[in-house]
């Protein structure tokens, strides 16, 4: 009994950091904004309880507008990232073989040593007009002068996709790692063809990692800021930057802390449709 207690004991300790840390990094602060975004000043600049700051989310069209192009580029960068990342993931755990699947698992981390500023600025030394594409571009006859790939929704679009990639494809190396081959040789013999094989036995197979995977990057890329603001400029729309334009131009925390809300209220329901959609559990994908 007494070993007991001390294991139960052992336990608890063992997970208080954890708890403290959630506790007061996440929950606290959490609940410190929920609280502020309830706050409105009225017109004798009292400050009341009010909706007067969700309100404004839904009346003023460019708020909501944002957030709608926002979660749609959201959902569109985490299905390219989907279609970039899976061969990739497939060729390294299927078909390459094992001693170089290492190799080529740390050629994939090694972009993500560096931190995504960096990253993003080495994306910007490639697209800007004095660029490394532009030079070649001139060099070789293709153009007079300097193109601007940068500040548009394309450069936009494969900057985000780009700083997600790590997030999908570890999922998906994960799930079909543990796949058997010898369903896909199996299905081979009975007679089934390529396509049949890839969406009946090789994407249900690997559907933890792909869900897992796409709640990730669609999160990330739905909060992201630094890339959209770098890449996509002043005229990428992205609904953190109206965040930031409230706590850090404006000054109205109260406002901010309801978009914030706003944010991780909406995707949150988006991702609930979509896991409802696909017949996914999210139990299931966070194994």
């Amino acid at each position: 009994m007494f070993n007991g207690i001390r294991l139960k004991l052992g336990i608890y300790l063992l997970f208080l950091p954890v708890f403290l840390w959630l506790f007061l990094l996440i929950v606290i602060p959490q609940f410190e904004l929920l609280m502020l975004s309830f706050r409105f000043e009225d017109d004798y600049g009292d400050m009341i309880w009010s909706f007067e700051n969700y309100k404004e989310f839904f009346t003023n069209e460019i708020y909501w507008y944002t957030f709608a192009r926002t979660a749609f580029y959201a959902i569109f960068v985490t299905f390219l990232t989907f279609v970039v990342t899976f061969p990739v993931a497939f060729y390294i755990t299927k078909i390459v073989d094992k001693k170089y699947a290492l190799f080529l698992s740390i050629l994939l981390l090694l972009p993500f040593w560096v931190s995504e500023l960096v990253r993003v600025y080495g994306w910007t030394i490639l697209l800007r007009e004095t660029g490394v594409i532009n030079f070649f571009l001139q060099y070789l006859g293709f153009t007079s002068k300097g193109i601007e790939f940068l500040y548009n929704d394309v450069s936009m679009i494969m900057g985000l996709v780009y700083t997600s990639m790590l997030f999908m494809i570890v999922p998906i190396i994960s799930a079909l790692d543990g796949m058997d081959d010898s369903y896909i040789e199996a299905a081979y013999d009975l007679g089934a063809s390529k396509l049949i094989i890839f969406f009946k036995i090789i994407i249900p197979y690997a559907s933890s990692g792909i869900v897992s995977g796409s709640i990730v990057v669609f999160m990330l890329t739905l909060g992201n800021y630094l890339t959209p603001n770098l890449i996509g400029g002043k005229n990428s729309l992205w609904f953190t930057e109206q965040i930031y334009n409230q706590f850090i131009s404006s000054f109205n925390w109260n406002q901010g802390s309801a978009f914030g809300f706003l944010l991780l209220v909406l995707s949150s329901l988006i991702i609930f449709v979509a896991l409802k959609l696909s017949k996914q559990s999210l139990s299931k994908a966070l194994r």
